[in-house]
């Protein structure tokens, strides 16, 4: 077989990093050992070992320290750096420092979904193949075989693009993807490993067993029914990993640590659409015993350590978060002591590194280099022109030209979608929300990447009838993102609610209305009007809206429960990029306009 530029790579880096740990094979020379930290009893047997487990999460596609959206390297507020290439420096610090064979290397889900680069071997060139053609391989799969991941959990964004395409990826990993709670429809088996069993060589003594556990979000019935329904189901975490710990226990596991894509806090965005909570890492350690440690995703928080205790055993469960898009690594130290035939765990403690405090690794670079190069051309394609510049910094408090783009081509596709139906009489209305406060159109030449970064996530488009009286409903409930504020306005101060995101905040176009911010939650909504006439609540529109609001994202009254009259399967985000092209030129003057705005008590704020 001739050797290729991945293969050559691969051999390369195997050979000046030594083998997986579980394997049992030789130690590399240059890596330190914790032989002098064990304590040997009668016959040499060892008392104490430690071992390291390093974690990440929510990585959506980062490999480099680069926004595919503003074609440089990624800054923010905070000077954090992101990617895999960063972590993967990070990690061999680790093993250089516990030794290469006392550590493992799991992440929290969500790898395939969010930057360019994960859209472009999705969509553009896809990893699944096409005319027959085998796909090439994911930059993710590149990069975290190279890393030695041990395995991976399942993350909702795995679930995006489909089933064949999260199969494509599953097959290039050198890892399990674990998901102990993501069942097959049908029969309720497993349709994936819930779990796998790593062995630690120790010197002189018995093999720790470790057990790592997968659980996903069950959400993903929600946020992905149109790729899941029917096919999979997803069971509450708790309720599988009372089922599976057990087990991992029976196998002879002397540590459990869960790999959970669910937050700590017991919240959920869904309400009651389902019957688990969506961030339920903190009740896994509660009431599930026999778990020593959690690393935990999904919610993009940083959390270095945080001590949950099981109610049943008394015994204390230590979990972490590390943030997002490989901006940080968590880092778990285990002690265990060998007494009565086999291995306790001591203690477990739990930090977090920082990405911007170490240079990429020059093999995870050059691995992945011809892939982001092919990436940064395709984003930088020319689509149209804009006459004047459009910024969404102020949308999550003013009506923005850039948001009603948005929403006019939202609501022109769906118009000619249902006009020759017996729908085409009905007022059409859209919603939008701000993805990123930092979306800019500029004026002059647009490109790909300007159209992409104003619509980030991988929505498709769909039309669901409401009344008037279910459109105020929706405006209302959207309202709640507002902090109730009666003096000074300081529009920093008046967002996120309730730790309310900026994509759960709707504007709505095709009706006008105020939002008195004065007022308390549940009564802010006033002067809605359509066609400069006061909102009539038995009125009937079609509203264009995401998929993910439709099947119930966000929680948001009315909609998911909606009649549907329409759906496509194309992403909103192409669809406004073909909208660019066949323009070949955006001007305002044909949909922007102040329909919505901030009062107190009836006076505008801005």
């Amino acid at each position: 077989m001739p050797l290729n530029r991945r293969t050559f790579l691969g051999r390369t880096a195997a050979a000046g990093a030594g083998v997986a740990v579980a394997t049992g094979t030789a130690l590399p020379a240059e890596a330190k050992t914790q032989d002098q930290d064990l304590a040997h009893g009668h016959g040499h047997e060892p008392k104490r070992y430690a071992f390291t487990v390093m974690g990440t999460t929510d990585l959506h596609g980062h490999v480099f320290n680069w926004d595919y959206f503003t074609d440089k390297e990624y800054d923010d507020a905070g000077h954090n750096d992101v990617g895999l290439a960063k972590i993967s420096t990070l990690v061999e610090q680790v093993r250089k420092e516990k030794g290469h064979r006392n550590t493992l290397l799991i992440d929290a889900g969500d790898i395939i979904q969010g930057t360019q680069l994960a859209y472009y071997y999705a969509r553009v060139e896809p990893i699944t193949g096409s005319n027959g053609k085998r796909g090439p391989e994911h930059p993710m799969a590149l990069a975290m075989n190279h890393m030695r991941y041990d395995a991976a959990a399942l993350g909702n964004h795995e679930f995006n693009y489909g089933i064949p395409t999260l199969r494509a990826f599953q097959e290039q990993l050198d890892f399990p993807l674990l998901g102990a709670n993501a069942l097959h429809a049908k029969t309720l088996k497993p349709a994936f490993p819930p779990y796998t069993v790593r062995c630690l060589k120790v010197p002189h003594g018995p093999d720790v067993k470790v057990g790592i556990l997968g659980l996903t979000n069950p959400g993903i019935a929600i946020w992905d029914k149109a790729n899941v329904q029917g096919q999979m189901t997803f069971p509450g975490l708790v309720e599988q990993a009372k089922i599976y710990v057990p087990k991992l226990r029976a196998l002879g596991c002397d540590v459990v640590i869960c790999t959970d894509h669910s937050g700590l806090d017991g919240s959920t965005s869904y309400g009651d659409a389902l019957p688990y909570p969506e961030n339920a890492s903190s009740l896994v350690a509660e009431q599930v015993p026999g778990i020593d440690a959690i690393l935990v995703g999904h919610t993009h928080k940083e959390v270095a350590s945080r001590t949950v205790v099981n109610k049943e055993t008394g015994k204390s469960v230590v979990l972490s978060e590390p943030y997002m898009w490989g901006m940080r690594l968590s880092v778990f130290d285990f002690a265990l002591e060998f007494s009565r035939g086999r291995w306790h765990v001591t203690s477990v403690t739990a930090d977090v590194r920082n990405a911007n405090t170490v240079a990429e690794d020059p093999v995870v670079a050059k691995l992945v280099k011809a892939e982001h190069d092919k990436v940064v051309a395709y984003v930088n394609q020319v689509v149209g022109t804009n006459g004047a510049e459009m910024r969404s910094v102020e949308a999550p408090y003013k009506d923005v030209p850039i948001i009603d783009l948005i929403n006019h081509i939202q609501a022109e596709t769906v118009k000619t979608a249902l006009a020759s139906s017996q729908y085409a009489s009905l007022p059409v209305l859209s919603q939008a929300a701000c993805f990123s406060r930092s979306a800019v159109i500029p004026a002059g030449k647009v490109t790909i990447k300007d159209v992409a970064g104003l619509y980030v996530y991988e929505n498709t488009l769909e039309a669901r009838l409401l009344t008037g009286a279910q459109v105020r409903a929706y405006l209302e409930f959207s309202a709640n993102y507002y902090v109730q504020t009666t003096g000074k306005v300081d529009p920093a101060a008046i967002t996120n609610a309730n730790s309310t995101p900026d994509y759960n905040y709707d504007v709505v176009s095709g009706v006008s209305y105020e939002v008195d911010i004065a007022k308390p939650a549940g009564s802010r909504i006033a002067n809605v009007m359509f066609q400069g006439k006061p909102l009539d609540d038995k009125a009937q529109f079609v509203l264009a809206v995401n998929n993910y609001r439709a099947n119930g994202g966000g929680n948001f009254p009315g909609v998911a429960t909606a009649q549907q009259v329409w759906s496509s399967s194309e992403e909103i985000r192409n669809t406004m990029i073909a909208w660019v092209k066949a323009k070949g030129v955006i001007d305002q003057a044909e949909f922007a306009s102040v329909d919505w705005k901030l009062t107190q008590n009836g006076v505008a704020v801005f």
